[in-house]
């Protein structure tokens, strides 16, 4: 991989010696209300440094751990299934040279890519999904591919009982009552949060995050806002608590920044991407 020039602050360290490496998935032809997600990883290269390398909540600081920020993948816009094999290629690489991925979205949909890469190396992945919507539809206006199909893709790859909701507040009553007998989900909030690590284990896991789990009043930039969010103090802390788990990979997704013009939206986004790094980085 050549280094990326324009890189989100503190993360232009060289491949060989990075243990996380960021690549942005700019692709958002299957949303379902407003577009804009493409633009997400771009807009949050330039506004991180509007942010500081180093976290108060942590006492860390980014100039201390080494990062390699690969830039965008160049996607098919007009094809899911394209672009989905661009994104497994990329995390496949990245998962065999003993490296986590973190992937910027971009819709929901992305995540499948990465899980498909995941799955292959490790067999029996579990998935932690933050979000408004439980993304359990069968299908979304007879297409399979779309980012309200996601983890119902997903679920076909790891099976029952290995997908663990947090946050969800939207969905058909179909995609609930399936996801009864399928996955589970802590609806509204992260309450139970603090039993993953009895549930899981230390079986391998992916962490998605769709930033629309944050209520919309502090969180407006989103395509599909959601009324009962959580806070970002509150996603804070539920991230610091599946840092203790075995991620092996994981994404950030659903910020559209045009619609905040503010760009209050994208200086969170930033921010908690500061503070996935630190959490999630490890020295060995």
């Amino acid at each position: 991989m050549e280094k990326n020039i324009h890189t989100f602050i503190g993360c232009d360290n060289e491949y060989d010696e990075s243990k996380i490496v960021i690549f942005g998935a700019p692709f958002d032809s299957t949303t379902s209300y407003r577009p804009g997600t493409r633009f997400a990883s771009a807009a949050m290269r330039n506004e991180s440094f509007g942010i500081e390398t180093y976290s108060p909540y942590q006492d860390k600081d980014l100039e201390d751990i080494s990062v390699f920020d690969a830039g965008d993948l160049e996607l098919c816009f007009g094809s899911p299934e394209s672009a989905l094999a661009d994104i497994e290629e990329i995390s496949e690489k990245i998962l065999s040279d003993g490296k986590m991925p973190l992937m910027i979205g971009g819709e929901h949909l992305v995540t499948l890519g990465s899980v498909r890469a995941a799955v292959k190396k490790y067999p029996n992945l579990h998935i932690v999904h933050f979000d408004a919507h439980a993304d359990l539809r069968d299908d979304y206006l007879g297409q399979k591919l779309s980012h309200a199909c996601v983890m119902r893709r997903c679920h076909e790859l790891v099976g029952d009982n290995k997908i663990f909701q947090f946050g969800i507040r939207s969905g058909d009553r179909e995609e609930f009552y399936w996801g009864r007998e399928h996955v589970c989900t802590n609806k509204f909030n992260f309450d139970t949060i603090e039993t993953l690590k009895e549930k899981i284990g230390d079986n391998p896991v992916y962490f998605t995050i769709d930033l629309d789990v944050l209520d919309p009043s502090c969180f407006p930039g989103t395509g599909t806002p959601e009324a009962g969010g959580v806070t970002f103090t509150e996603l804070l802390n539920a991230v610091k608590t599946v840092s203790g788990l075995n991620v092996v990979a994981m994404d950030v997704n659903e910020l559209s920044p045009m619609l905040d013009q503010s760009g209050s939206s994208t200086a969170l986004a930033c921010k908690l991407l500061r503070e996935i790094l630190l959490y999630f980085y490890k020295e060995k």
